[in-house]
């Protein structure tokens, strides 16, 4: 159960001022969030990705220059188990990354990756035929129909534009529900509103949602 993070802007900002709000969020959270972490961020219209081992608290943030848009995820492995680089998000395909926070138990559909979050990347990509809220649409209602019980599914996917968001849980809504700040000048989605910082808003549980 991991911490998520998007922000978009209409000019250049610096990853790091963001990183360290996401990495103040991970180390005080209830659930340990040192499993590795990682990000992607735009470089002349292009993903640069990133991962580490290590707790992103621990890592050097001041390494990173400036972008028009930062996706990032700090992981929390299921059972302490799998922690691996290859593990971290984002995983990124064509186009789109992808971040994950949820727990799934008994989903039953066939789709191959390394782990859970993985797999329902790759199937929800399976609906994608050029509209990726269309597919993440489709993609959710089967898997939420092919899963014994979900305690929280939160996705963000980002094609370089917009932030596709799911957002579900059926328990914890102080933990699992995504919280965003929206100006005429920047957009931030995160898995909590950043320490000391008014005008967030929720995001509603069982959304759906494109945010541009």
């Amino acid at each position: 159960m991991c911490r998520l993070l998007f922000v978009k802007s209409g000019k250049n900002f610096e990853i790091s001022t963001h990183l360290r709000q996401l990495a103040e969020i991970s180390k005080n959270s209830k659930e340990y969030q040192g499993h590795g972490w990682g990000c992607a961020y735009l470089s002349d219209s292009q993903w640069e990705i990133y991962k580490n081992i290590k707790p992103i608290w621990e890592d050097n943030l001041q390494k990173f220059g400036n972008t028009m848009q930062l996706v990032a995820h700090t992981r929390s492995a299921f059972k302490n188990q799998d922690i691996t680089i290859e593990n971290n998000m984002p995983f990124y395909a064509d186009k789109y990354v992808f971040i994950f926070n949820g727990e799934l138990r008994g989903v039953k559909i066939r789709e191959t990756g390394r782990t859970g979050a993985e797999k329902i990347f790759k199937y929800i990509k399976r609906f994608d035929k050029g509209d990726m809220f269309e597919a993440l649409q489709r993609g959710i209602k089967i898997i939420k129909n092919r899963t014994k019980y979900i305690k929280a599914i939160n996705i963000i996917i980002s094609d370089k534009r917009r932030a596709y968001v799911t957002s579900f849980f059926s328990e914890d809504p102080d933990y699992f529900s995504m919280q965003y700040k929206q100006t005429n000048a920047k957009l931030i989605i995160c898995s909590e509103k950043y320490p000391n910082e008014e005008n967030w808003k929720k995001i509603k549980n069982n959304t759906i949602k494109v945010f541009e």
